[in-house]
């Protein structure tokens, strides 16, 4: 397994192995971050496989896929270092009952390797297996504006620094994949360290293929209505509207339930199903009106 692309077909084809149908242009983008070394931040409503890509590309490469889930309040000590304390508390207390008449411990001395904790990208920075690992920034947009700056070295260099240690740089940049939902703007210094794609809701026909290859159980009048009922659902004054992920699950329930086509489900039947897609009460209602004629149809 090699760690570079011979061209965008190839990475259409590595994916496809691993069940996830790539198009063109996200294929182009995976193409030229992994190539040219660059992070890649994608973006694109919830469900359409941002955070299932990059999962993906660390199997398609063989390599360790490293996760930082972004929220609200996250800090450095939780996604780039942190002290290991209570191993500095148990330093300080053994040298104290060893030098019970003096000075215990130089502080210097609590602050070297031995006691530095490894949060997700400097692990990736200090990673050093046969390939470069992918770090998976999930949901960017989550986290706080202050939280950005403190990715750019990382991006721009493929470096963390330690004040009590000095740089750490990777041997192997890691491969960088950012997702964002657009929840809030990102800062446009983040922005210009990374290559940029947008990931739109698949075309009917992509969006059939994709149910196919993962509810293989369900059959094929169903995926296919299904798919078209879904992208009908996208043009509501819905809060979220679904997308891939919520499809694969509302076939998944559709056939749990004995469902073999769409057109042939009672109203009651197929309305047991629609939390997989609405994810608000207003959505639901909107979406069972919706689905209440169709399934008249």
């Amino acid at each position: 397994m090699t760690d570079t692309f011979a061209d965008v077909d190839d990475v259409v084809r590595r994916f496809d192995a691993q069940d996830y149908l790539l198009d063109l242009g996200t294929a182009s983008a995976i193409y030229l971050a992994v190539t040219l070394g660059r992070p890649l931040l994608l973006e694109g409503e919830p469900g359409v496989g941002k955070t299932t890509a990059a999962k993906t590309l660390a199997a398609v490469m063989d390599t360790p896929l490293l996760r930082l889930q972004c929220y609200e309040g996250l800090t450095s000590a939780e996604a780039l270092y942190d002290w290991n304390y209570q191993r500095q508390l148990l330093s300080i207390r053994l040298a104290e009952a060893k030098f019970s008449g003096g000075a215990a411990i130089d502080e210097s001395d609590l602050y070297t390797a031995d006691y530095l904790v490894d949060r997700p990208i400097l692990k990736c920075v200090r990673y050093r297996g046969p390939r470069a690992p992918v770090l998976l920034i999930d949901e960017i947009d989550r986290a706080d504006d202050e939280f950005e700056a403190l990715l750019l070295e990382f991006l721009g260099e493929a470096a963390v620094t330690v004040p009590e240690l000095g740089t750490f740089v990777a041997e192997r940049p890691p491969i960088a994949v950012l997702t964002s939902n657009r929840s809030r703007d990102l800062h446009d210094a983040l922005r210009r360290r990374c290559l940029y794609h947008w990931i739109d809701y698949p075309e009917p026909s992509r969006a059939v293929a994709i149910v196919r290859r993962t509810v293989p159980g369900a059959s094929n009048a169903l995926v296919e209505h299904a798919a078209q009922f879904v992208n009908y659902t996208r043009d509501l004054d819905l809060d979220k509207p679904p997308g891939v992920a919520e499809t694969i699950d509302w076939v998944t329930a559709l056939v749990t339930l004995g469902v073999a086509d769409l057109v042939d489900a009672s109203t009651e039947r197929g309305l047991a199903t629609l939390a997989a897609l609405a994810k608000t009460p207003d959505d639901y209602a909107l979406i069972g009106d919706s689905f209440a004629e169709y399934s008249s149809q």
